[in-house]
């Protein structure tokens, strides 16, 4: 009887142990956490609270969580020769205490995907192993997957998403703004037919796991795509959604067909969910969000209401025009009330030409979807980021929203790549 008793004694403590263990990492908890007294600056919704988790970072672009709490960042140019950033906090209070980094490169795409940390600068995707504590094992001997993108200072960040079956998502926006034979020139006329799409104004499509790909191994996923920063794989639908930055200076380029406020106001910032082969229509066309309809672009011969685009598709959900969404995220997690679950979070950088109107954006928004679609408008979820009432200059504002992630315990986190915050959005 001792014997047997000892055995269930020791059976007890073994199992206290290991309930023990299994709360240890307290960055993936949210009962400690503790929001900002001023909700780290942000107006939320009812319910919501704020932290900064890290701060003075450099020019934070996207993020990602891991199940184990640690966030990588990447960031736009190298800080101290380190161009990711691991955040971690110690002691559960929801801010990071520890910084490392690594990777001697700038860039803006960061995915992890069947432990493996994917990162990206402006012409190559790399990728990182990681261990079972969701730590980067090979920080200087990083897998080359993809290489040799084009890049020419325009619309040159590669941001990145993965499917479930294999696949890698890469942004090659336009380096131009419309097309024109002279770029950004006054009546210049578009190029027919555009010879970018060739190689750029799209998403192509690679392997997660081949080695040294290049076009000749990718394939051109979706065209007729100016800019796409903010990328998502939605599970529901198992299809890609992505925002794209619409085109500038409507006013500038044609006056005779557009006055300063039209200028400012269109065209749409568009999301659109793509299948292969898709053509979103870019530089031939826009979409008006006011008109609700696809429009010939002034370069191609449009006077503002000529309709074209017949064989592109429909934008899903369309946003006032120069606002940037710079992060796109579909919410999966439950710490959120139940209508966010499986929306849409969009980023949205600001804009730097919306003269005469006031700059705007500079927010986070929510678009609800049922069964994979948009079933109601969206709606501002976080704003403040600007620190002013009115932003008036095109550099005018405090904080510019970039990147989204979610955390292991539903929490939301948002970069802001101008002065290198962190911010964690909690529900109570």
């Amino acid at each position: 009887m001792k014997k047997l008793a000892s055995i269930l004694a020791f059976a007890a403590l073994a199992v206290v142990l290991w309930s023990c263990g299994q709360g240890k990492n307290k960055a993936t908890e949210t009962a400690a956490v503790k929001p900002d007294s001023s909700n780290a600056g942000l107006r939320l919704q009812p319910g919501f609270s704020a932290l900064k988790v890290a701060e003075n970072t450099g020019s934070p672009r996207h993020i990602v969580v891991t199940p184990q709490g640690d966030i990588y960042v990447k960031l736009s140019a190298p800080v101290g020769g380190k161009g990711i950033l691991r955040l971690r906090d110690t002691n559960g209070d929801g801010r990071a205490e520890e910084t490392t980094g690594f990777g001697n490169y700038g860039g803006t795409g960061i995915a992890i995907k069947k432990n493996y940390l994917y990162a990206s600068s402006d012409e190559e995707v790399f990728r990182y192993k990681l261990n079972d504590k969701g730590e980067v094992t090979n920080p200087d001997q990083p897998e080359k997957t993809i290489m040799g993108l084009i890049s020419k200072g325009q619309h040159s960040s590669k941001s990145i998403t993965l499917d479930d079956a294999g696949n890698i998502y890469v942004n090659i926006g336009a380096y131009s703004n419309s097309c024109q034979e002279q770029d950004r020139t006054k009546g210049s006329k578009g190029m027919m037919p555009c010879p970018i799409l060739e190689k750029a104004g799209g998403i192509w499509q690679f392997s997660a796991d081949k080695l040294n790909q290049s076009y000749p191994e990718g394939t051109k996923y979706a065209t007729g795509l100016r800019n796409v920063v903010g990328l998502d794989w939605n599970t529901q639908l198992n299809q890609l959604f992505v925002m794209q930055h619409g085109r500038d200076q409507l006013h500038d380029l044609f006056p005779e067909l557009y006055d300063d406020k039209a200028s400012a106001e269109l065209p749409a910032e568009c999301m659109y969910a793509l299948k292969k082969g898709d053509n979103a229509g870019w530089p031939y066309i826009y979409y008006d969000q006011l008109q609700h309809k696809k429009i010939m672009a002034p370069e191609y011969g449009g006077d503002g209401k000529k309709e074209g685009g017949q064989d592109a598709i429909d934008p899903v959900v369309a946003f006032p025009g120069h606002l940037a969404p710079n992060g796109l995220l579909f919410y999966t997690a439950n710490q959120f009330p139940a209508r966010y679950k499986n929306g849409a979070f969009i980023a949205f950088h600001g804009s730097w030409n919306r003269a005469p109107l006031p700059q705007a954006g500079y927010f986070v928004v929510f678009v609800p979807f049922e069964n994979g679609k948009p079933t109601g408008k969206w709606e501002i979820f976080a704003d403040g980021f600007s620190g002013v009432a009115t932003v008036d200059a095109a550099h005018g504002a405090q904080h510019r929203p970039c990147g989204l992630a979610q955390g292991p315990d539903g929490s939301l986190y948002v970069t802001d790549d101008l002065k290198g915050t962190i911010y964690r959005i909690i529900y109570r």
